[in-house]
């Protein structure tokens, strides 16, 4: 398998060898796997660029699927990605690419990594190699030594000449995650602060949400939005749907994209509509557990909640870079019953998640957006 991998990366480079044969253009490429959609920061900075119109935009997005007509898919998209990148001054990526990391470039090309989500929270990229692994301590090692002999081999976040931190307190784990200089750190928070910074905004988009959902109107709402799980917890789930009072509160369970869990309890509100952010725009009171999301939330000033039930096997298996219990601005408990106690009491601390705000998000008076083109501006001279 990997002596496979090292001849289609070989293979590649000698298409593209050919592919770089066609000129620059005045041109920025942004590029992710995310989804198949185009991500808000993408769409808010190609707004701001479009405003000067000193550039040609593409914005390409493609998700890597299981199954081996969706890889033979990508691979074609791959093709598409190799012109873009030949033919561009700036590549913006908001997750891996691995044309951008395999690849040899023209000298000119620069590439900033936003990544998409804010903070350091979880272990991720480089760092994270040696998570999520539960399984024997011998078979634990053979597993960790087969992600670095592949990480080696697709040059895992190679070719980075910038990627953006939101703060200070971001850089080292962020230079440790993409296995780069601290050099290259650029304190730029990513374009959706400015969204969650936006009254008109925020307001335009609770109404629109609250009239899709008119129950919403009525009560106050807990919206619970939980980190990636390969396996959800629906037990630990119904305790939390089952502890809420209905007639006071609607609980809004909005799960991670990925998850295969689906609508078990007519009670709640499972949305798929809006994004987590939105949902959390729309909400009084909001619950998670080890997601980057909280970042996002510590900006809406509005009481956070930890239900952390399974804390102990998941501080093992994917390990933070911060002290968890000590840095999130939050109440916490593994009892459901804690969590929704405390909303009934209104007990929360606003100074505190101000306090992480401030630490982990780096505003000025300049939006995160505008600050971002300058810098490209900046690069492309």
């Amino acid at each position: 398998m990997l002596i496979l991998l090292k001849i289609c990366v070989f293979l590649l480079n000698v298409v593209y060898f050919f592919i770089k044969l066609f000129p620059v253009q005045n041109k920025i490429t942004m590029i992710s796997r995310q989804s198949n959609n185009t991500p808000v920061d993408f769409e808010l900075l190609k707004k701001e660029l479009d405003k000067d119109n000193k550039y040609k935009i593409v914005i390409l997005t493609h998700k890597l699927s299981p199954g081996i007509m969706n890889k033979i898919k990508y691979m074609f998209h791959m093709l598409r990605q190799m012109y873009e990148l030949s033919t561009s001054k700036v590549v913006i990526l908001d997750s891996y690419c691995i044309c951008v990391s395999v690849l040899k470039h023209k000298k000119g090309l620069k590439v900033i990594q936003m990544w998409h989500a804010m903070g350091s929270l979880k272990r991720f990229g480089l760092s994270g190699l040696d998570s999520n692994v539960k399984t024997s301590a011998l078979k634990k090692q053979m597993d960790i030594d087969k992600k670095r002999k592949l990480s080696k081999i697709m040059k895992m976040h190679n070719n980075y000449d910038y990627f953006l931190v939101s703060a200070e307190s971001a850089v080292n784990p962020f230079s440790e995650a993409f296995g780069t200089d601290k050099s290259k750190a650029v304190i730029n928070p990513l374009p959706v602060v400015d969204l969650l910074l936006d009254d008109n905004y925020k307001n335009s988009k609770e109404k629109e949400i609250k009239d899709y959902y008119p129950s919403m109107k009525d009560k106050k709402n807990i919206v619970y939005v939980p980190t990636f799980r390969e396996e959800e917890n629906e037990d630990e789930i119904q305790k939390l749907i089952n502890n809420i009072n209905y007639k006071k509160y609607n609980l809004i369970i909005k799960l991670h994209p990925l998850t295969k869990l689906s609508k078990f309890d007519d009670r709640v509100i499972w949305d798929k509509k809006y994004s987590s952010r939105d949902m959390m725009i729309a909400s009084d009171y909001i619950i998670t557990d080890y997601s980057a999301i909280v970042y996002e939330a510590s900006l809406l000033n509005k009481p956070i909640y930890f239900y952390i039930y399974d804390f102990d096997d998941y501080s093992k298996n994917r390990s933070f870079y911060i002290d968890y219990k000590k840095e999130m601005p939050g109440m916490m408990s593994k009892d459901s019953k804690d969590i929704i106690s405390w909303i009934e009491k209104d007990r929360y601390d606003l100074k505190k998640t101000k306090a992480f705000s401030k630490k982990t998000i780096n505003l000025t008076k300049d939006s995160c957006t505008n600050r971002l083109v300058n810098f490209i501006y900046s690069i492309c001279k």
